[in-house]
């Protein structure tokens, strides 16, 4: 790794699936505010809806997100009654014409930790009261290690098109080291058991940077998962962030690769899977030729949200569940992330968001320049300025910013076009930062960007 590229390597930066970020959200915010917002929709609007399940069956002890592991099942049936419930009352408010659902994601934690019943008593929710457009994707993550022939076949006759594995690492050290023992034999198994049931979109997610990793153990996965033919794979640099997530002090700082080997890792798993015939996309991503998010960078179409990079174009995305983030024209709207106040507002009929932020007019441009960065690569900041109502020189405490990126040849600058090569694809949340007027880079705050 050239040393001149290891203080960015180490700067904490935002992931920037959103514009502002979380980060930069309210506590406080009014769920009344909210409740207008689904009133607002126009009737042609179209819609995404994310569901977050923020249960497992087991810890991983590399987690960082908003899940647990509940002492009985009776938590997640009380906590589906109230997704039904919250489903409801927004479907009742939303001013969306129904079948305008285009994309439809179970995130969590593990939505597998469902019995397949709850799956469909949610799904049905959806349907009911706010209609999937006839061509919807419909997805959801999942553990390989609950993955039967019969879940399997349930949930192709539950109408999802696309499931999600966290594989991280095949290498048993380091998945001992993580809580997470799912061997390769067992990951193969539950692939060919979805393909059999007729899913024909299956997505990997892998990591670099975890406890006991080494170059050679990520080329090894990077191969192994290469031989599964998954649809699309996601790499992620595990964030080591134990004052946030308890359960990660669990994992030694001493088993933690550096920064210069979680850089040749990351740039490994890219030359493997870019050399099986994958298609790098965007920071992290990587999928076959023919699949919807290659084509979609291809014609300069990728976008970004919450999900990561994605196909979908929705003007809103709608999100129910603890600690899940609904984005509007508007703006974004939190919900509880304490599953006990988020129900007990829903009892009550009313919104369970807490926390949120009302974007303006500005946030909206930087929003989309940012994207451009992390979607194409390049983007002309001044053209897009333009087009929201913006002279450029709104930006000029930006390109200020910008010069140490330009310096080290992170970035070039034509005019007001500004290029990032593919080769320095991680660094390009660094590039980006320089565009977010929130941005203070405080240590800790966000995951480092390599």
């Amino acid at each position: 790794m050239d040393q001149n590229l290891i203080p960015f390597a180490l700067q904490d930066v935002p992931r920037y699936t959103s514009y502002p970020t979380a980060a930069q959200f309210q506590d406080g915010f009014s769920g009344e505010l909210a409740d207008q917002w689904l009133v607002d929709l126009p009737a042609q609007a179209s819609l995404s809806v994310y569901v977050h399940i923020p249960f497992c069956q087991q810890l991983c002890w590399y987690c960082g997100c908003h899940t647990s592991v509940p002492n009985s099942y009776e938590r997640a049936t009380s906590y589906v009654e109230s997704l039904k419930r919250d489903i409801i009352r927004s479907g009742a408010l939303s001013g969306a014409g129904k079948g305008q659902v285009k994309h439809l994601h179970f995130g969590g934690g593990t939505p597998t930790y469902l019995e397949s019943r709850d799956i469909a008593c949610v799904l049905t929710s959806i349907r009911d009261h706010f209609g999937l457009a006839q061509d919807a994707e419909v997805a959801l993550e999942s553990d390989p290690r609950g993955i039967t022939r019969e879940r399997a076949f349930e949930l192709a006759g539950l109408g999802f098109t696309r499931i999600s594995f966290g594989v991280q690492d095949f290498a048993i050290p380091v998945q001992m080291k993580i809580n997470r023992l799912q061997p390769y034999g067992l990951v193969a198994h539950a692939t060919a058991l979805l393909r059999e049931a007729g899913f024909d979109s299956i997505n990997f997610d892998l990591m670099y940077g975890l406890p006991a990793q080494t170059v050679a153990s990520v080329r090894k996965t990077a191969q192994q998962t290469a031989e599964l033919r998954p649809n699309r794979i996601s790499v992620f640099g595990y964030a080591h962030v134990p004052w946030f997530k308890k359960h990660q002090r669990m994992i030694s700082d001493a088993d933690l690769p550096g920064v210069s080997e979680r850089y040749e890792q990351a740039t490994i798993i890219e030359q493997e899977l870019v050399a099986a015939g994958y298609v790098a996309i965007g920071l992290d991503h990587f999928a076959l030729p023919d699949d919807a998010l290659a084509k979609a960078q291809s014609i300069g179409k990728l976008r970004r949200n919450f999900q990561g990079y994605t196909t979908d174009t929705a003007d809103a995305l709608i999100a129910f569940g603890a600690s899940a983030i609904s984005e509007f024209p508007q703006g974004f709207a939190q919900a509880a992330r304490d599953t006990l106040t988020w129900s007990e507002a829903i009892a009550l009929q009313k919104s369970p968001i807490t926390r949120g932020l009302i974007s303006t007019a500005e946030d909206k441009m930087r929003a989309r320049i940012i994207e451009k960065i992390m979607c194409d690569f390049s983007v002309d900041y001044a053209a897009l300025a333009k087009q929201h109502g913006f002279d450029s020189e709104v930006l000029a405490e930006s390109l200020l910013r910008l010069q140490p990126a330009l310096s080290a040849g992170l970035a070039s600058l034509e005019k007001s076009v500004l290029h990032v090569p593919s080769e320095h694809r991680l660094f390009l949340r660094s590039v980006a930062s320089a565009f977010d007027v929130y941005y203070t880079g405080v240590k800790n705050k966000h995951a480092k960007a390599v």
